[in-house]
């Protein structure tokens, strides 16, 4: 249990909270907070439909197995193709924004060092990568901590006007966009499904308990923040609880917050690799990506030709990675992944799902409503991978069926 909010925790309290709330402030102003919570209330709803599915499928590969087992094998490819697109474009900015932060002047090449180094650590096994999540995740709260104390020590700012477009209901939407990339790595628990001890048991209890706490953190850091700097100074920014640091008159703490964003960062992709790989596992599984993915190592019991693929791709990626649209893309294709979870979800009998389908009910049309009201080029953008994913599927399925025609 312990290990597996460690994981859930460690995949959420990452780059996420040190960059979402830049373009989460241009799009919300003030109301900041309320995208948040609006993200925490999609998210939570997403976390449950997840732990439901997780109790009755303690299998590794996430919605990619809920899908097939529930609506067919249509839903459940498109999954796994969200999920894999989505996150390969996270990982992305994740490499990145390690680079960025650490060392601007070689940003690219020490991304793809850390992308090597992940990789080896996740081939290793699923107790190494517990084990580094947890002093990863131990540092990250410490920076975050002492990012909240400089803030509320230092001083305030004045009320400025709001960016637009500050205040409306699109821009609250949108950025509960954005946030919902800093909450979406809690079924990372559910895809290691057969790698977590009594899953039926742990899984249900621990995407709950790590969504909630990181919820209350997320929380204080954006309150603080914005009493700090103000939306502007935040919207404005590139590291903006750097930059509310330093509006607080506290800049000498600001190395220290880039600091920790870097190695948040490699918390969050550490996570990342190890949840796509094993969503890669399953696809190859179950005919959808080639057989050679699914080879398990005999001695560390990983699928390490699928965390070497995901490394070669993401290094592939990281040469021109935008962490903006980066974030915007990846939400997109996350929120439709969690769509069809939340529609597998609805589909289970009631005993199993507490009795309610209210909460899958809620969580797909919050997923629709909230990834709509992402930048439209994104939105564009994920629709148009989708729908590649889609034609693919269709193709390998005629392609089979001219294959066994007399």
């Amino acid at each position: 249990m312990r290990d597996a909010v460690v994981i859930g925790m460690g995949s959420m309290i990452g780059a996420g909270v040190f960059t979402a709330i830049a373009p989460a402030a241009a799009a919300a102003g003030y109301w900041l907070l309320l995208g948040l919570l609006v993200a925490g209330a999609v998210a939570f709803c997403n976390a449950m439909s997840s732990a439901w599915l997780a109790a009755r499928y303690p299998e590794s590969g996430g919605t990619y197995v809920y899908g097939r087992r529930r609506l067919g094998h249509f839903w459940g490819f498109l999954a796994g193709w969200s999920f894999v697109v989505g996150k390969l474009a996270s990982c992305a900015a994740m490499a990145f924004t390690i680079g960025v932060y650490a060392w601007p002047q070689q940003a690219r090449a020490l991304a793809i060092a850390a992308v090597v180094a992940l990789v080896a650590v996740n081939c290793a096994g699923i107790q190494r990568t517990s084990a580094a999540t947890r002093v990863i995740l131990a540092i990250s709260l410490f920076t975050l901590a002492l990012t909240v104390a400089a803030l509320l020590i230092g001083g305030h700012d004045t009320p400025v006007a709001v960016p637009a477009p500050g205040g409306s209901l699109p821009g609250v939407l949108e950025a509960a966009g954005f946030f919902f990339f800093a909450f979406a790595g809690y079924a990372r628990i559910a895809t290691l499904g057969e790698e977590v001890r009594d899953p039926r048991r742990t899984i249900p209890r621990a995407i709950p308990i790590a969504l909630g706490l990181v919820l209350v953190i997320y929380g204080v850091v954006a309150a603080s923040a914005l009493w700090a700097a103000g939306p502007a100074t935040l919207a404005a920014s590139a590291d903006p609880l750097a930059a509310a640091v330093q509006a607080g008159g506290l800049s000498g703490l600001a190395p220290i917050v880039r600091a920790g964003a870097a190695v948040a960062s490699v918390g969050v992709l550490l996570a990342l690799i190890a949840g796509i790989s094993r969503t890669g596992l399953a696809m190859s599984r179950g005919g959808d990506l080639p057989t050679w993915l699914g080879a398990v190592h005999p001695r560390f019991r990983t699928p390490y030709r699928a965390e070497i693929a995901v490394g070669v791709v993401v290094i592939a990626a990281v040469a021109v990675g935008d962490l903006r649209g980066a974030i915007a893309f990846s939400s997109v294709a996350v929120l439709a992944y969690y769509a069809i979870a939340n529609a597998a979800a609805w589909t289970l009998p009631r005993h199993h799902a507490r009795g309610s389908r209210a909460v899958p009910a809620a969580g797909l049309a919050g997923c629709v409503v909230v990834a709509l009201a992402l930048p439209w080029a994104s939105v564009v953008q994920g629709a148009v991978v989708i729908a590649l994913g889609a034609l693919l599927f269709g193709a390998r399925i005629l392609l089979v069926r001219g294959g066994r025609a007399p």
